[in-house]
């Protein structure tokens, strides 16, 4: 596929294939240094923060299966979101 050079909103050049309108750029700088979040892909945490779902509490209040229908999610998030989950005492709902 042809890649088309793209320019986001704070000014990043960038080169994508696809329709998606995410700058890598702004990614790695919005990407958290520590907790849960940033041991998730892009897209994974993207669907998270998207729903309002930023802290471990708040994502307990949901079962693997609703975190799995997310835009974003993807099966590999699952084990790393339920070992996060299990560091505080915590996991999913049945």
């Amino acid at each position: 596929m042809k890649k088309i050079l793209k320019i986001c909103k704070n000014g990043h050049k960038f080169y994508k294939s696809s329709d998606c309108p995410v700058c890598p750029e702004c990614e790695k700088i919005s990407k958290p240094k520590a907790g849960f979040l940033s041991t998730l892909s892009a897209p994974a945490r993207r669907a998270l923060e998207s729903n309002n779902i930023v802290s471990l509490s708040e994502l307990s209040k949901y079962s693997e299966v609703e975190i799995l229908k997310l835009h974003g999610i993807g099966k590999a998030s699952i084990p790393l979101l339920r070992e996060a989950l299990a560091s505080e005492g915590m996991k999913f709902k049945n």
